[in-house]
């Protein structure tokens, strides 16, 4: 009896303890190497794209409109409307793409979102300056600088500063000009201080969005939510398709289950987990526009269209992170990660304006799928669905990019049932 209790005693496995295993640096190999290059390549890519945007801004479409009438003055051969567009579209900072424009033309940018604000000269500008040395002067010329907040509150922000010091800067060259002439030379000094800057500038909306938008950054938080919902809900179904197909442990708390395997070839199990994909994305597409649009006030129009693009975008999503774990496995979520939303963030556009990020960033916006989605949305939202404010262009990358997934998952998966790689069936320790 007693060699059976000593026999009982010495098969009882030894636990391992935390104090042990802490010794064994390959135990700490790979979770440091891995997190020491999230944390380094996150802190590159995200504030990479936006600590600089003063310093990298450059070719920031603006128009100017130059409807001034009025006769030039005395001794000059073109009227002070026609000196300002010309000193503004020869400007060499190459902070601005001025584009000079009628006032029609500047609607119509504006209204699809084609440039980020404007400068407009009125038709009674020069004249109005003029009558500033006589005694007839009852008002101050006025330059007036319109927004655009559908390009993001940053982006409007950015064209209106660069507009307003074109604007401060002409007011300071009329007031040389007028200051040369021998009309003033016997003013006071309270008008020679008005003709020094005459000029009034007045900040007007070019084009309204409606008071719940997120000042303009609307667009850009639903376009996050429809990828994350396509991110993490092709996440969430792989894992759970997974564990109920016996390829994967499920482990809720201290209570652990293993389903029975079921035989399955890679192919049929990424078909199964895109199929789940596009069916669960429909409820998942739904209650994003219950939450942001009905319960949250949200301002939005075309609500059909936008919840049929808000599926097909959330969908395309899922499908190419399904196609990303069926072709890296394990490593596939922080693969998927990377380029839908470490990649996506800063070049997306919608926050911080392509134009103010450096090079590289709008590189990747040629094919990043947020850059895309996001302009569709903020097409659908701010611009009247308008073609060409983007969202031509999203439809066509997001047919693309399904396009992609679909092949480049299959491609993989059936490569490697072809060579025989069979998933890993976990099995009794």
């Amino acid at each position: 009896m007693a060699a059976d209790s000593t026999s009982t005693a010495d098969d009882t496995p030894v636990r391992a303890r935390a104090a042990a295993l802490l010794c064994r640096p390959r135990l700490w190999l790979v979770p440091t190497v891995l997190c020491g290059l999230l944390a380094f390549l996150l802190s590159l890519l995200y504030m990479g794209g936006i600590v600089n945007p003063n310093g990298e801004l450059h070719h920031l479409p603006i128009g100017i409109v130059n409807a001034d009438q009025g006769r030039p003055l005395p001794g000059q051969t073109t009227n002070l409307g026609t000196q300002i567009t010309r000193s503004v579209i020869t400007d060499t900072s190459g902070k601005a793409d001025w584009q000079p424009l009628t006032r029609a033309q500047t609607e119509e940018k504006l209204a699809s979102g084609k440039i980020y604000g404007a400068l407009v000269v009125p038709a009674d500008f020069t004249t109005t300056t003029a009558a500033l040395t006589t005694a007839n002067a009852t008002t101050r010329p006025t330059l007036t600088v319109l927004t655009n907040p559908g390009m993001g509150s940053l982006g409007s922000s950015l064209a209106a500063r660069i507009t307003q010091q074109a604007a401060e800067q002409a007011s300071l060259a009329i007031g040389k000009q007028l200051m040369d002439s021998a009309a003033t030379a016997q003013a006071d000094a309270t008008t020679r201080l008005v003709l020094a800057d005459p000029v009034a500038v007045t900040t007007q909306v070019g084009h309204p969005i409606s008071d719940h938008s997120g000042l303009g950054l609307s667009a850009f938080y639903y376009t996050l939510l429809l990828v994350l919902a396509g991110f993490l809900g092709g996440n969430v179904i792989n894992n759970g398709v997974d564990t109920a197909l016996g390829y994967a442990d499920n482990e809720i708390g201290p209570w652990h289950t293993r389903r029975p395997t079921v035989p399955i070839s890679r192919t049929q199990t990424l078909l199964l987990k895109m199929a789940m994909t596009a069916g669960i994305i429909v409820l998942s597409t739904t209650l994003v526009m219950i939450a942001t649009i009905g319960i949250l006030g949200m301002d939005a129009s075309h609500l059909p269209l936008l919840w049929v693009y808000s599926y097909c975008a959330s969908l395309a999503v899922g499908l190419g992170v399904q196609a990303i774990n069926a072709a890296f496995g394990g490593i596939g979520q922080l693969v998927s990660m990377f380029v839908f939303i470490v990649l996506g963030l800063p070049s997306s556009g919608s926050t911080v304006p392509l134009e103010a990020v450096p090079g590289f960033y709008r590189f990747l916006s040629t094919f990043e799928p947020m850059h895309q989605l996001s302009m569709g949305v903020r097409a659908i939202l701010f611009f009247d669905a308008r073609g060409d404010a983007g969202l031509t262009r999203a439809w066509i990358m997001i047919a693309v990019g399904a396009a992609l997934g679909l092949l480049f998952g299959l491609a993989m998966t059936r490569y490697y049932d072809r060579k025989g790689l069979h998933r890993f069936t976990p099995q009794p320790a």
